[in-house]
């Protein structure tokens, strides 16, 4: 093979330390990573425009023939290392300095560190995140706020296990190029520089170089990763199996190949995700020309309890424990109040139930959003695990799922509303605003929010007025209306934060992009293409 050109940083700002992270010989090893994966990533998104082609002819998703005999095989997965044998609380968030601190702090067992959808990739995210990781295994980190509130890893104690979660493989990083001007997929940044800075440290600490694996779509993309671990362990000289992964089974064709993906990183899989809002998102994109029966009412009446979410979950746990692997739930984004003790506990309630659900359905861990709810979720999975570090043995053999069940979104009684189609317009402006200042973790309305969230509520905008819905009120989901409930909204922005502060944020860029990307007849694949386009 032929020798990979060198990289160069181009359109950016240096920044103070950045020489830490861009050293000769990381950047060399992005080089070999781009050169050898990138022309196989290229043809791996070409295959997803191909499938989702095939769907939109048939409006159906089954079980891979061709695969049948990986799901009717005998094998597990590598057995989990220590420090990922107990997962019963993952606390997620981006890798600013203040969030790594208290993360690691927070007395979860994980920590998902977000390079992904709760990270806008501005450059300086891209480089001082993977600096605050560093800092952080070298315990020189800490932290002082606006207000003087210090913040500093504890003195002594286990700290949570850090899992980084890297950019999806459609995102570039148009940071850094090579000799030809092509730039390096952001997978392989967020990877490349945290493995080969971080990977033989972690080891020396008993941990190792750890990962979640985001917007995976079939178990052809879950191989090239196994073949970037093998490249990579081979390139630093790491043992085989040193690196772990978790894939998030967040879209509707990865449920499909849940045992494929684990098959396919055997030697490095950890385990399977359950998330939400990316995997209603990937129903609205896959199925969004394909009639009402998959039109999905608001997003937050499609609950982890109706049928066809239940359907996916439970294969989940029973695809994991019958392989080896953890079976890791959904979020509970909720943000506490301190001013608010009474919303604080009916939301409590709310986040013990979903988490008592879980436990009991045979999930292994969870995630929460903010550090006042790893305790509400550890003690519900302490109830059920006792002193165990997992429920691997419960095999879940009463599940029974088929092709059918996952897709069934008509099976839900709930309906899109007025008010729905609101909430989506306001969260969409006030998410895609923040991010274009460079957050992507924002708190709207007392929840966490991440890309996610965008990414359903533009989503289902678009499914709905090219569905032609009507609401309870009469009105009909159109793209005059929804300009409507966009302009109101920017003018109460207006009004709230007044000229001056509504000034110097990007309320009208946030606007322009969400009606934008929910009103184009063509849909955008991702919102996070066309918004990089305008990050700083």
């Amino acid at each position: 093979m032929s020798v990979p050109s060198p990289l160069t940083v181009v359109d950016a700002e240096p920044l103070e330390r950045q020489e830490e992270v861009l050293t000769e010989e990381a950047l060399a090893f992005l080089a070999e990573l781009h050169h050898r994966f990138t022309p196989r990533r290229d043809e791996l998104l070409a295959a997803r425009r191909e499938r989702r082609a095939e769907i939109a002819r048939t409006a159906a998703l089954d079980f891979l023939p061709q695969t049948a005999h990986i799901r009717e095989g005998d094998w597990q997965v590598a057995p989990a290392p220590a420090a990922l044998d107990d997962r019963r609380v993952e606390i997620t968030g981006p890798t600013d300095r203040r969030m790594t601190v208290n993360a690691l702090n927070s007395g979860a067992r994980v920590w998902l560190a977000d390079f992904e959808d709760a990270s806008a990739p501005t450059w300086e995210n891209v480089v001082r995140g993977q600096l605050n990781l560093t800092d952080a295994f070298e315990r020189r980190i800490d932290f002082t706020d606006d207000r003087g509130k210090s913040y500093a890893l504890r003195p002594a104690g286990e700290l949570a296990t850090v899992v980084t979660r890297p950019r999806g493989w459609h995102l570039d990083e148009r940071h850094l190029r090579d000799a030809d001007g092509r730039a390096v997929p952001g997978a392989l940044v967020d990877f490349g520089l945290y493995f080969f800075h971080n990977a033989r440290r972690l080891v020396g600490l008993g941990k190792g170089p750890y990962f979640y694996l985001p917007k995976t779509e079939s178990h052809l993309e879950a191989r090239l990763w196994n073949e970037v671990f093998t490249f990579a362990q081979e390139y630093t000289g790491l043992p085989h199996g040193t690196v772990r992964a978790t894939v998030l089974i967040e879209t509707i064709t990865a449920a499909y190949e849940m045992e494929e993906i684990l098959y396919e990183l055997r030697d490095h899989a950890s385990g399977l995700n359950a998330g939400r809002w990316d995997y209603l998102f990937s129903i609205v994109k896959n199925f969004r020309d394909a009639g009402s029966k998959f039109v999905l009412p608001d997003r937050n009446a499609v609950t982890m309890t109706a049928p066809f979410m239940r359907a996916y979950t439970d294969l989940l746990v029973r695809t994991c424990h019958k392989r080896g692997a953890h079976a890791i739930g959904g979020m509970a984004a909720f943000i506490p109040s301190r001013r608010d003790p009474e919303a604080n506990r009916a939301a409590f309630e709310k986040v013990k139930a979903d988490k008592d659900r879980e436990a009991g359905d045979g999930f292994d861990g969870s995630w929460v959003a903010h550090p006042d709810l790893v305790t509400v979720a550890r003690e519900s999975f302490d109830a059920v695990l006792g002193d165990r570090p997992h429920q691997k043995d419960r095999l879940r053999e009463d599940v029974r799922v088929t092709a059918a069940e996952l897709i069934a979104v008509d099976s839900l009684d709930a309906v899109p509303t007025y008010e729905g189609l609101r909430n989506a317009v306001q969260v969409g402006i006030r998410y895609i605003e923040a991010w274009l200042r460079g957050s992507g973790a924002v708190a709207i309305f007392n929840l966490m929010e991440d890309a996610a969230t965008a990414e359903i509520s533009r989503s289902q905008i678009w499914q709905w007025i090219n569905a032609g819905v009507e609401f309870e009120n009469g009105e009909k989901a159109t793209p005059e209306l929804t300009r409507r409930l966009a302009a109101g909204e920017l003018a109460a922005l207006r009004e709230e934060l007044g000229e001056e502060t509504f000034a110097a944020g990007r309320w009208q860029q946030a606007h322009d992009l969400l009606l934008r990307v929910a009103l184009d007849e063509t849909y955008e694949d991702f919102l996070t293409l066309p918004a990089y386009e305008l990050l700083d």
